[in-house]
């Protein structure tokens, strides 16, 4: 059985990933060594149960996701999600992994503002019993000390990296990441526009984006005369 032998760490990086940049490989590569992480798993959403659908399609993204990782080691794309019929619900692929790898350590890796929505997610109690949550820390968010989530930083917050390799899960873990003020919307924005985002991404990331033109604007039809 998967997961019986190995009992090392994993980090969990989910995301629409529309598209996968910069800000998204920094975090992801600071997090993995200063958790001692051996991987970390890139996780495209299929449907993101919490914001609109992704303007590339799912293959193109799992694309994208694919070539800014392939030359990190201990970067792994898994495309469970993708797969998945329904809502791309972060509990259901916890309870995947954990049938898959019953003894090991996950650690899902969260922004700052999506913790502080995290009473809002399907079954977020659950997730904190799967998995260790980590929380990628940027200037400018802080994270509660009071109602719910406060209350489970008194019972499971941790500062201590030692904790998340010796556990299978049921700690919060918050560490600062480097501020890189890059996100997806502002890229499609910014490519609809004319723009080249060159320097935002991997370049092969850049090169699929212009190759399928994905994010380009739509084309007015003949009729279309506005």
């Amino acid at each position: 059985m998967s997961g019986l032998g190995d009992l090392s760490p994993m980090g969990i990086f989910g995301g629409t990933f529309d598209p996968i940049h910069y800000g998204h490989l920094r975090t992801a590569f600071e997090l993995t060594h200063a958790l001692r992480l051996p991987e970390m798993r890139f996780l495209p959403a299929g449907t993101p149960p919490h914001r609109g659908s992704p303007l590339a399609d799912a293959e193109l993204r799992l694309e994208m996701v694919r070539a800014a990782t392939e030359a990190q080691p201990g970067f792994i794309v898994d495309d469970r999600e993708l797969h998945r019929e329904g809502p791309s619900y972060s509990v259901d692929t916890l309870l995947d992994l954990r049938a898959e790898y019953a003894h090991r350590s996950i650690c899902l890796i969260v922004g700052m503002d999506a913790f502080l929505d995290l009473p809002k997610w399907y079954h977020w109690r659950e997730i904190l019993q799967l998995a260790h949550v980590v929380v990628a820390h940027r200037p400018g968010w802080r994270a509660p000390d009071l109602g719910p989530l406060g209350e489970q930083r008194v019972d499971r917050g941790s500062g201590r990296v030692g904790d998340l390799h010796e556990a299978r899960g049921g700690r919060i873990y918050i560490h600062g990441v480097t501020q890189l003020e890059i996100c997806s919307s502002a890229i499609r924005a910014m490519i609809q526009s004319g723009g080249d985002p060159r320097f935002l991404m991997p370049d092969a990331v850049r090169e699929i984006i212009h190759r399928s033109g994905c994010y380009a604007e739509p084309t007015r039809g003949a009729n279309d005369t506005r």
